[in-house]
């Protein structure tokens, strides 16, 4: 678990196919939308924007999903 992540981090996440990696694009810290999908950020309550290595595509993570890789 990573609360100390900056744009560009390596990260990894579980999904119901398995661990995925990518990296961090930005902290979100207001409410937005991601391909259809509500994300309810906010300062106290940030969430990840990440981009996948292996789809390119992007999804918001709370930062207790994500694990900092070397």
């Amino acid at each position: 678990m990573s609360r100390n992540l900056k744009t560009g981090d390596k990260v990894s996440w579980n999904t119901s196919q398995g661990e995925t990696t990518g990296k961090v694009v930005r902290k979100q810290t207001t409410a937005t939308r991601i391909k259809g999908h509500q994300v309810k950020a906010s300062e106290a309550d940030p969430q990840y924007i990440v981009e996948s290595d292996k789809s390119g595509k992007r999804a918001a993570h709370k930062p207790g999903h994500l694990h900092k890789r070397d």
